[in-house]
């Protein structure tokens, strides 16, 4: 999650910066970071659910399942976030844009 907020921060110092001097290269920047940070998220999913299946096969006693969900729910907040800055990061993006125009 602390890798994904610090992308959110860049994102937003990007989207500051763009106000100022509305450049294509910024403007590309933006929506490269945007996108690297779903897929970070969504990469967060996958290892944390090889993680927790991995968990699961060493286990010799069944699981319940409420820890099942319980587990996936957590590991969902991830690509969640990343979705969230992903779409904040197009806004800004269509902003800038709209901005050039």
């Amino acid at each position: 999650m602390v890798p994904l907020l610090l992308l959110l921060i860049v994102i937003i110092v990007l989207f500051f910066k763009g106000l100022k001097d509305n450049s294509e290269k910024n403007l590309k920047l933006l929506n490269a970071l945007a996108l690297f940070t779903f897929v970070f998220g969504v990469l967060g999913f996958v290892v944390g659910l090889l993680g927790a299946l991995e968990a699961i096969s060493a286990n010799t006693v069944p699981i319940s399942p409420q820890i099942l969900a319980g587990g996936l729910k957590v590991s969902l907040i991830s690509p969640a976030f990343g979705m969230v800055i992903f779409l904040i990061g197009k806004l800004f993006s269509i902003i800038l844009t709209w901005k050039k125009a």
